[in-house]
């Protein structure tokens, strides 16, 4: 459970399996979602060794950022946790808009730090890029927080390779979370290279690509909301998917293990992805998620698995 592993070239050690928490107050993402268990499984995550928790304003709004603050400070654990949160989300009349402005990231990371009851962040991230800011000029605003001792490491969120590059390019940036998983691969064209040439921790997001890489969807299953039109979920291309996830199942009854947790730590074996932060919206999916630690893969096995999703 101890084992901690360094996020690129920043002084953040992690679990390497963190925690996302849009399940912990995203009421604007979740339906039917409990505070108290929110709060459950973030408590859970601590407990059990996970120190890296992954949030953002827009969850919620606000309320995961609240949620989390009042866990640690009724834990009295700041100290022990990577917190790590986004910001750029802007409401005008009502519309959401993206904001990069170093003025807007700003007064951003300072009303985080009051939703999540602490003096520093350790890793903040522009959430989505805007049109009009410079992305190193958006950059240089987080690095004057930085220096102020207010944010620990900088990251992105979001960024094509053009804007990652002129993000990087006094090399600032510490983190990239892009959307990364075996059935979308695009990211390994560009931005994984870039990453791990130049000491940037990548951290996929939509890990398990809304649960099909869990293993736990038959070719019967019936799916609403966002599923329903996610096109990895649509006719041919989703029986295409299960039978990849098939031959994966294979694979995880050798190791003793689930295919969601094989899959995971698929992920942990490429180049610059030091950790991953699956959701979670019950404890005992939180402890589960820790059982990826103990899948041991070959370069065999990796490669296998690359060329089963290729």
């Amino acid at each position: 459970m101890e084992k901690q592993t360094r996020l690129g070239k920043t002084d953040l050690y992690v679990n390497p399996i963190g925690l996302g928490t849009n399940a912990v107050g995203g009421h604007n993402i979740h339906p039917n979602l409990n505070d108290e268990t929110g709060k459950e499984v973030v408590r859970t995550a601590i407990d059990h060794g996970i120190n890296f928790l992954d949030t953002a304003f827009i969850y919620g709004p606000e309320r995961s950022e609240e949620l989390i603050g009042e866990v640690l400070k009724e834990k009295g654990c700041r100290d022990q946790v990577v917190l790590a949160t986004k910001g750029a989300h802007k409401f005008v009349h009502g519309k959401v808009v993206f904001d990069n402005s170093p003025a807007f990231l700003k007064a951003a990371v300072e009303s985080s730090l009051k939703r999540l009851q602490t003096d520093y962040i350790d890793l903040f991230y522009i959430h989505f890029p805007d049109e009009n800011t410079p992305k190193d000029e958006a950059v240089g605003a987080l690095k004057e927080l930085k220096d102020q001792g207010k944010i620990r490491a900088i990251g992105v969120s979001n960024f094509t390779i053009g804007q990652l590059k002129e993000a990087n390019k006094d090399g600032y940036v510490d983190v990239l979370q892009s959307e990364y998983n075996l059935l979308k691969r695009q990211a390994e064209k560009d931005l994984l290279p870039y990453t791990a040439e130049n000491g940037i921790s990548f951290i996929p997001y939509f890990p398990l690509a809304s649960g099909i890489l869990a293993g736990k969807y038959t070719k019967d299953t019936k799916f609403e909301g966002s599923r329903a039109k996610n096109p990895l979920y649509q006719g041919e291309t989703f029986i295409r998917n299960l039978e990849k996830v098939d031959k994966l199942r294979a694979i995880a009854e050798e190791k003793g293990a689930d295919v969601a947790h094989v899959v995971l730590a698929w992920y942990l074996a490429q180049d610059s992805i030091d950790a991953v932060i699956p959701g979670a919206k019950r404890p005992e999916q939180v402890v589960d998620n820790l059982k990826t630690l103990e899948v041991d893969l070959t370069a065999e096995d990796v490669q296998n698995i690359s060329e089963i999703f290729k």
